[in-house]
Formats: structure tokens, C-alpha cells, sequence
């Protein structure tokens, strides 16, 4: 029997189900195997933005993607080896899969020893309904409301999603040429409609490359979007910004880097406005202030 999984490049392709690696072998690379790349990365997101934190109950968010996938496995190795006293769940919704991708993700989760919790919900439905011609930004802010509801209802305080740096500087660029701001995804951040729930992002470093390379060891199909809707529809912005960061980077040197550092350089000095807590503010502000205080 054959099954997919991720190529290199992220497309799917036919491998023998034999090549699926052992559990212990999945584990253990994590930490030994791909250290650098992804375990150290991701001890240094939860270490610089106190991302878990002693008492935490954390809901970890599961679509069966890659990202997810590798995040609920360091979850678990942190759990094993941290000194820090936190629970963790493991949260999958089904929000209108295929019964072929529901087994799916149910099965890679057995295989890989995640205690998985899935609920239901009609969220591919409702998206298409009410936002028929772009559903993605709904259905992904449905989802999420979703999945606090469900780690508010389960005692959380914490609910972690697997965003990485690509997503990141993505946003950023995406914002930047689309919005017409400058706005990024933090590592973490209260929610606005579930009182005592942050969000967390503990991928924030690693690279999407490298758990691409991650899942094609593990011989394990993950899902990518399965979505039932906007595979019908036409392209989406956030793929041309990835393609056109990748285009330009051939021309300049550690541009993903620069785009990402970028967000932690802000000089507000040199900048024509910004916003704090919804209030807008320009630089004429300042600027008259200091000539009230040279005179």
C-alpha cells in the first residue's frame, strides 16, 4: 500500500507506507536529528516571549497540517523534559472535512501518540454562505473564534496556533503592499472577545522549509488546507507575496531576516504615524512639540 506526503517543495507525492518512520524515530529526530533547526528555535520563542509559563493550561490547535503536526509533537518533549508545571490538550475541529480527511488526521494522530480531542463544526458551510467570492479571511476567522471557544470551555488560558517565521514576514510584506500599514503577526497577544486567553505562536522562528524537510522524513501525509470551498475559487495574496519574497531574494542577501527584523526595528522617529490602542498619532505631533520646546 501506498500513501503521500510533503516533497521538498511541499506538493504531495506516492511513497511505500513502510517508509513511514517508527514513532521513537520521529521523536527522537526532533530533538536530535533536527535540533538546530527546529527544537532549538522553538525553545528560544517559548524562553524570549514566555510562551509557556508555570500553571498554563494550553490548548495546542491540530488541523492535521504540517505545522501543527510538528508543534504538537515539541509540546509533547516539552511537557516530558521542562521544569515548568504546565497541561497541555490537543485540539482538532472539523469544520467540514471530507470523511477521508477526517480519518486521516485521525489516524496520524494515533500513529503519532497524540491524545487528540476533535469537535465539529459547519465553518466551510458558513464561510461559503456569507462570503462566497474570498472565504479564506472567514473561514479563518471563524475557526479561531471556534478553537477559543473550545479551550475557553476546556479551562485554558493558553492557545497555541502554528504559525512560523515564513508566515510571519509574510504578513508583514502582505500588510505593508496590500493594507497600506505596517503590522506583523506577534508571538503572542491577549484576545479581544475571550477574557484570560492568549494566543501563542511558539513556530515563531522556524523556517517553513525545515519542517517541510521534517515531514518528508517522517514518511507521514499530513493534510494542507482541505478546504471544501476555496479550492474552487481563484488565487490567494498571501501565495504571491511567498513567491514574490522568494523572487526577490535572490537579488538581496537575507532579505527574510531583514523583513523580520524590520518589525523589531521600528524607529518612531522617522515614521509619518502610528496607532496605539486603536488612536491614531502623526508625526506632526511630535514635531510641533518639539518646536513649542524650542522656543
Amino acid at each position: 500500500m501506498e500513501e503521500n506526503k510533503l516533497s521538498g517543495n511541499g506538493c504531495k507525492v506516492l511513497v511505500p507506507e513502510d517508509e513511514r518512520k517508527s514513532l521513537k524515530d520521529i521523536e527522537k529526530s526532533i530533538t536530535k536529528r533536527y535540533r538546530k533547526k527546529l527544537w532549538s528555535k522553538f525553545i528560544k520563542a517559548i524562553k524570549t516571549y514566555k510562551l509557556v509559563e508555570e500553571g498554563d493550561k494550553i490548548a495546542v490547535a491540530i488541523s492535521g497540517g504540517k505545522d501543527s503536526m510538528l508543534m504538537s509533537k515539541m509540546f509533547q518533549e516539552l511537557k516530558r523534559h521542562s521544569p515548568v508545571n504546565f497541561e497541555v490538550v490537543y485540539l482538532a475541529m472539523d469544520p467540514g472535512y471530507h470523511s477521508s480527511i477526517r480519518k486521516l488526521l485521525i489516524d496520524n494522530c494515533e500513529y503519532l501518540d497524540i491524545n487528540l480531542e476533535i469537535f465539529d463544526s459547519q465553518i466551510f458551510e458558513v464561510a461559503d454562505r456569507i462570503a462566497s467570492d474570498y472565504p479564506c479571511y472567514m473561514c479563518a476567522r471563524m475557526r479561531r473564534g471556534a478553537l477559543y471557544g473550545k479551550a475557553e470551555s476546556l479551562g485554558c488560558n493558553k492557545l497555541a496556533l502554528g504559525h512560523h517565521f515564513d508566515d510571519v514576514i509574510e504578513t508583514t510584506m502582505l500588510n505593508l503592499l496590500c493594507a497600506g500599514n505596517f503590522k506583523t503577526m506577534l508571538p503572542k497577544l491577549k484576545s479581544t472577545n475571550f477574557d484570560g486567553i492568549e494566543l501563542i505562536r511558539p513556530l515563531y522562528y522556524i523556517r517553513e522549509e525545515d519542517i517541510i524537510k521534517w515531514m518528508t522524513y517522517t514518511g507521514i501525509w499530513p493534510l494542507n488546507c482541505a478546504c471544501m470551498v476555496a479550492a474552487k475559487k481563484t488565487g490567494n495574496k498571501r501565495y504571491e507575496i511567498k513567491d514574490l519574497i522568494k523572487n526577490i531574494s535572490t537579488d538581496f542577501v537575507n532579505v527574510e531576516k531583514s523583513i523580520f527584523k524590520a518589525a523589531e526595528n521600528v524607529n518612531v522617529d522617522s515614521v509619518l504615524g502610528w496607532q496605539i490602542d486603536g488612536e491614531k498619532h502623526s508625526f506632526m505631533e511630535r514635531f510641533e512639540l518639539d518646536t513649542i520646546n524650542d522656543n
